[in-house]
């Protein structure tokens, strides 16, 4: 009778690899990081998704900002009574403005504080308040825990989010960049759309080899903006405000705005401004944001007073006056929206529209003033960032691949040497 083993032994070397394909994988969410170098700081994002109803100073306590800032950049309306106690729903997707630093080499915001209260975990930190933008793991390791298991009530961590910077460009534009976490339904080109950006351009910015995403991946999207040009010695140097929102400064005394599908930064007296130094260009009647426009036979005369930067507690103006083609018209202003009270099933389950759909029901537009980085961490992709946003040496491409875990491809090794050994004999 012939010697059955080899067909045996065949027959279970399929069995192994059919258990190989059934065997689930648990893939480890990866996160885009720039390498950095130096000190410089910039303004940045992260999406965060309410994990319970809060009120928006509670949301800005958890990221340390104000609350101010948190709505302006949300172009939720400020002027609303009592907008600091206003209670947000569960589920509201908000984009966080944070400062970007350079810390050990790698972009990342340490400005962030929690305060632990009884029950809390690590684990429920990283997860459910702060919705996936920092692991358990960091947060071990950014506040030295040697056993994770244990935590005292009222102990303050540090809180490191992600963050990217790419000198505040994005194929030589303005940008700001929103740190994502991925979402189950999620796909690349879904959180294109919805941030008016290519499927390219994400890849290139995260690195990516392909489109494949995977539910909490933390990706950097870049947002169309408008850049400040203020000088060095302003302390708000370096401003810039995504397309569709707002931002305010010079001590809550001006608001500045970028405007649906703008490059150009549009400043004027904040509606909170109650003790602010004069807002008037010298030599002129004209107040800040003011514009005049005459008509002539060469063209448009146009005279501006514009925002030049807060120094030493002063706002500084500038006037200007050139000739155009045609007289331009009205500036225009991003809506801006009632503290929303609930959220919409579909905005529970996919990424926040891109500032110029950001109108609709209850929208309100604010008059204008016219008168007549090298290296990778464990688990994270290192960026290569939009392109002559950084040396090519700086950072390499890697894909947002998840191969299977050691652990899980020992104990399958260990069943075939088992089927081989059992079928040698």
């Amino acid at each position: 009778m012939p010697n059955q083993k080899p067909t045996s032994l065949f027959f279970s070397i399929s069995l192994f690899s059919l258990s190989l394909l059934s065997i689930p994988t648990f893939t480890t969410p990866k996160s885009t990081i720039e390498p950095c170098s130096n000190t410089y700081s910039c303004d940045a994002m992260v999406g965060y998704t309410l994990y319970t109803d809060l009120k928006v100073s509670e949301v800005a306590t958890l990221f340390g900002i104000d609350p101010v800032s948190l709505l302006t950049a949300n172009s939720i309306d400020i002027s609303y009574p009592d907008v600091e106690n206003h209670i947000l729903p569960s589920k509201l997707f908000l984009k966080v403005p944070i400062t970007c630093s350079c810390v050990d080499g790698i972009r990342k915001s340490v400005a962030t504080r929690y305060k632990t209260r009884p029950s809390d975990t690590l684990s429920t930190i990283a997860d459910s308040v702060y919705g996936g933008l920092v692991s358990s793991n960091q947060l071990q390791e950014a506040n030295s825990i040697s056993d994770p298991s244990v935590l005292d009530v009222g102990q303050t961590l540090v809180v490191p989010l992600p963050c990217t910077c790419f000198n505040g460009t994005d194929n030589s534009l303005p940008a700001v960049y929103l740190s994502y976490v991925v979402k189950d339904v999620d796909t690349l080109a879904g959180i294109a759309a919805s941030y008016s950006t290519t499927l390219s351009d994400l890849q290139n910015v995260n690195a990516m080899g392909s489109t494949a995403i995977s539910p909490g991946d933390i990706l950097a999207v870049p947002l169309s903006a408008c850049a400040s040009n203020f000088p060095r010695y302003a302390s708000d140097y370096g401003l810039i405000v995504p397309n569709g929102s707002y931002a305010i400064t010079a001590s809550h005394c001006v608001q500045c705005s970028c405007g649906p599908g703008s490059r150009n930064l549009y400043c004027m007296p904040a509606s909170l401004a109650v003790s602010c130094s004069s807002m008037q260009c010298r030599g002129s009647n004209l107040m800040l944001g003011n514009v005049t426009m005459q008509q002539s036979s060469a063209g448009c005369n146009v005279t501006s007073c514009s925002y030049s930067g807060f120094v030493n507690g002063t706002i500084i103006t500038t006037l200007s006056a050139s000739l155009q083609p045609r007289c331009p018209g009205p500036q225009q202003l991003p809506p801006l929206t009632a503290p929303p009270t609930t959220v919409a099933k579909e905005s529970m389950y996919a990424p926040s529209p891109a500032p110029s759909e950001s109108g609709g029901p209850g929208a309100r537009v604010p008059s204008s003033a016219i008168v007549p980085s090298s290296g990778s961490l464990p688990g994270f992709t290192p960026a290569s960032g939009p392109s002559s946003s950084i040396p090519g040496n700086v950072a390499s491409s890697c894909s947002l691949v998840h191969p299977l875990p050691t652990f899980q491809l020992a104990v399958a090794l260990g069943m075939l040497v088992k089927f081989m050994l059992y079928f040698s004999f």
